[in-house]
């Protein structure tokens, strides 16, 4: 039924809709676009903006996890979701989750383009367009150390990449702000990761080019096709300022705006999305109120069990010391990286800080660390160390702490994955938990 058939609020949704490039077909569309708000027709606009520039201008590690096996009754449950098998040659009959927990994100497959051939450039090149407190992905691997800005990679969410010879993919989910690294072998194999175009829990699900896979970004996992039940294995990574990578690794490379597409490349698409009080977009599931929807917190998981940190309680304490299932780490938190879903201009937007967390141990001892301005020091010796877990000053000077797995998400695709993980509400916690 056209627009103008509508009552006047839908015809008002589907004019918004239509003014930013949002496609409605069939009665299911518009009875979706219905049901939205403002806000989040402006965030799926943000989404099909992306997608519309996308013309261009130019043997390893094991898997874990148990394959699942074949569903005899696919046919039917495929037919009563949200999901469009047009084009795919995936085997959906292997699938891990219900079909009716993924929605179509309002682009097609690749139409946000991952970036397959990254071309890098030096810190002294890059530091002439990104700004001091721009937040970059800072990744390591066998010494090769790069950053990967959010200014670039939210245009794209995904970077196939090989650092220090080892093939990995970059991600990153705008819509739950969650950046993670995996080692995209498995099983003797190099995979390649492209965007499907579908959610799950408002994040990307990604897909390989090899089996056509389904891949929940947040957790790793192959949850619809031939792989379904495998997981990937998250490596590493942290969202730092970019004055800290450059000071940290003055020879190391950064991700180039020379991606083979034309972009706005400094400027967020998806402005104000990251109000902590609003409700989050193309997500259906039940809201976790112990915090607000999109806080966003640090996440961390051992073995089976999940901690979330929220950046206002690390804010406050800078380093926390803490053991989950058995696991010693200490985080640290330092203010002064901004984010890449506030304002137009990522350059220009508040400060949410960056985060860091390592294993405390150090050659058979274990450090203490306070905040001490811009750094961190042990109380065993006094040295300095960096976000990055570097000792950079003092006796330990040129030393490393081991990282530990972490990410920042928004809470709600935290909780909704995690429903089950404790939060940290401050010292008390920690001092129970030491």
């Amino acid at each position: 039924m056209a627009c103008r058939q509508r009552s006047p609020a839908s015809r008002d949704h589907c004019g918004l809709a239509a003014r930013l490039g949002i496609k409605l077909t069939g009665e299911n569309s518009l009875m979706i676009l219905k049901n939205m708000s403002a806000t989040e027709i402006l965030a799926l606009g943000a989404l099909v903006i992306v997608a519309s520039l996308s013309q261009s201008v130019a043997a390893g590690s094991t898997a874990s996890g148990q394959l699942v096996k074949p569903d005899p009754d696919y046919r039917e449950k495929l037919a009563s979701s949200r999901i469009s098998t047009y084009g795919w040659k995936t085997d959906f009959s292997r699938h891990s989750v219900p079909f009716g927990e993924i929605l179509s994100g309002g682009v097609s497959r690749d139409g946000i383009p991952p970036i397959d051939k990254p071309e890098f450039v030096t810190v002294a090149d890059a530091d002439g367009w990104l700004a001091k407190q721009e937040p970059v992905i800072a990744l390591e691997i066998n010494g090769d150390a790069r950053a990967y800005p959010l200014q670039v990679i939210i245009w794209h969410e995904l970077v196939n990449d090989e650092v220090g010879g080892m093939p990995v993919t970059v991600s990153f989910c705008p819509l739950c702000n969650s950046v993670l690294v995996f080692d995209r072998r498995l099983d003797g194999v190099v995979y390649d990761f492209g965007v499907s175009g579908n959610l799950r829990n408002s994040d990307l699900i990604m897909w390989d080019r090899q089996t056509e896979s389904w891949w929940q970004q947040l957790t790793g996992n192959a949850i619809i096709g031939q792989l379904a039940g495998k997981k990937l294995r998250i490596l590493p990574s942290s969202i730092i300022a970019w004055s800290d990578f450059k000071a940290a690794h003055p020879q190391g490379k950064v991700l180039s705006k020379k991606t083979g597409y034309y972009r706005r490349y400094g400027d967020n698409p998806y402005v104000g999305y990251d109000r902590a009080d609003t409700p989050p977009f193309l997500f259906d599931g039940k809201l976790d109120d112990r915090l607000q929807p999109k806080e966003r917190v640090l996440a961390v998981t051992i073995g089976e069990v999940s901690a979330a940190f929220p950046f206002g309680v690390l804010r406050s304490e800078r380093v926390v010391s803490y053991t989950l299932n058995g696991q010693e780490m200490v985080i640290l938190f330092k203010p002064g990286a901004r984010s890449a879903l506030g304002a137009q201009s990522i350059a220009d937007a508040a400060d949410v800080g960056a985060t860091g967390v390592f294993d405390p141990n150090l050659d058979g001892k274990k450090l203490r660390f306070r905040a001490e301005g811009e750094h961190f020091v042990d109380r065993k010796t006094g040295s300095v160390w960096n976000i990055l877990g570097e000792a950079i000053d003092g006796p330990l000077a040129g030393k490393k702490l081991t990282p530990i797995v972490h990410a920042n998400h928004f809470w709600f695709t935290w909780a909704a994955f995690k429903p089950d993980t404790t939060i940290y509400g401050g010292e008390s916690q920690r001092a129970r938990a030491d």
